[in-house]
């Protein structure tokens, strides 16, 4: 047994799994065998979770049958919405509001006292947190905005229904499409912190409520999730400082100043899924005729890689493609959980399968040969 410690975990294997692999110095992301370029570009989200969930893409009947078991469970209980109603009154974040009311849901599920290692009763609960997460997060928003909640739509499919109901009109086909290939590339990637933290709580034999719950939780930290709101305000800023993006990034960078969106725990090049954000990125600013935000990120991209050597990451161009779809920016990372849920289940699902406690150990560094004295003595 090695007594090397790695603080990060960093090349430690913990696991094996078929749902998605990363290459870091080739700059490639595939789930079960399938790139995300030709994911991102021809599959739906929907065709995306069944494929992490069930082992390969489905036939036309299949999606149907899934869909139509998604959108049957959109709607969420009256008592998950006095929830959000209260959570809202009380200005609690949005990924702290997220994180309640995933540990609510199960309240409400018919699955709820089903053993935890019974999979079709897991694979129930999964849809149905699946597909409530986008009711209860655009709720939350409507309402600490003083708007009525907006039912689900049954005629609109995961991405564009979550866009209504947060804004109260049917999308944009183009923007529709745009956030549906964000949600893809945002749905699994490897062992990542809240994917791990997830099986932890899953090795326990806890429930798949109480795994997503943790996973939301991990999500939330801002070494992790909370990037690609940082992008935005930081190209607000630049936006308002009224110097040229170049100029701002040298500033920044010369003051110490750490720059949002950059570099990656397992990625030595440009992050896959940037490459493709990017692109999209662009061609919503071309149509908007807007291209500042595009612009900026642009410069700051090159300025950044030259002098420091580093490339985006997926949160670098999400941020500037979210924005001009008009969300948000403190719900980017909620959106973030929403869409890598299909990924914290299916990892889940794998857990159970073959499960083993998951318990490292640490070398104690403390004080050795104590001598106990009294409370009278000390």
């Amino acid at each position: 047994m090695s007594d090397e410690v790695k603080r990060g975990l960093e090349d430690v294997l913990v696991a094996e799994s078929k749902l998605s692999r990363i290459d870091g110095d080739a700059g490639e992301l595939v789930y079960r065998g399938y790139s995300i370029e030709d994911l991102a570009q021809k599959a739906s989200y929907e065709e995306v979770v069944y494929l992490l969930w069930h082992g390969r893409l489905p036939n036309a009947d299949e999606l149907h049958s899934f869909t139509d078991a998604m959108v049957e469970e959109r709607a969420i209980n009256a008592g998950v919405h006095k929830q959000i109603e209260r959570l809202a009154a009380a200005d609690e974040t949005p990924m702290a509001a997220l994180r309640t009311i995933v540990s609510t849901l199960s309240a409400y599920d018919p699955d709820s006292d089903a053993d935890v290692t019974n999979h079709e009763a897991n694979t129930r609960k999964a849809r149905r947190i699946a597909a409530k997460l986008p009711t209860a997060l655009a709720a939350f928003q409507r309402c600490r905005e003083g708007d009525d909640p907006i039912a689900p739509r049954s005629d609109l499919d995961y991405a564009a229904n979550f866009l209504y109901m947060l804004n109260g009109f049917k999308p944009d086909p183009v923007l529709a499409g745009t956030f549906d290939m964000a949600l893809v590339l945002h749905a699994d990637h490897g062992l990542n912190a809240s994917t791990f933290s997830a099986k932890v709580t899953a090795s326990t034999l806890s429930d798949l409520h109480c795994a997503i719950t943790t996973a939301v939780g991990t999500l939330s930290g801002s070494l992790h999730g909370g990037a690609n709101a940082n992008v935005m305000r930081m190209l607000k800023e630049v936006h308002d400082s009224d110097l040229e993006a170049v100029t701002w990034i040298e500033d920044a960078l010369e003051s110490g100043r750490r720059v949002p969106g950059f570099g990656h725990r397992v990625y030595n090049v440009k992050d896959p899924r940037a490459r493709i954000l990017g692109e999209r990125s662009k061609e919503l600013a071309k149509a908007a005729g807007e291209m500042c935000w595009y612009n900026y990120s642009l410069a700051i991209e090159e300025y950044v890689n030259e002098h420091k050597g580093l490339a985006p990451n997926v949160d670098f161009y999400s941020a500037s493609t979210y924005y001009q779809m008009g969300i948000p920016i403190d719900i980017y990372t909620p959106i973030f959980a929403m869409a890598r849920a299909a990924g914290w289940i299916a990892h889940t699902f794998e857990q159970y399968e073959e499960n083993r406690l998951i318990r490292p150990r640490a070398r104690y560094v403390g004080v050795e040969d104590a001598t106990f004295e009294s409370i009278e003595e000390r």
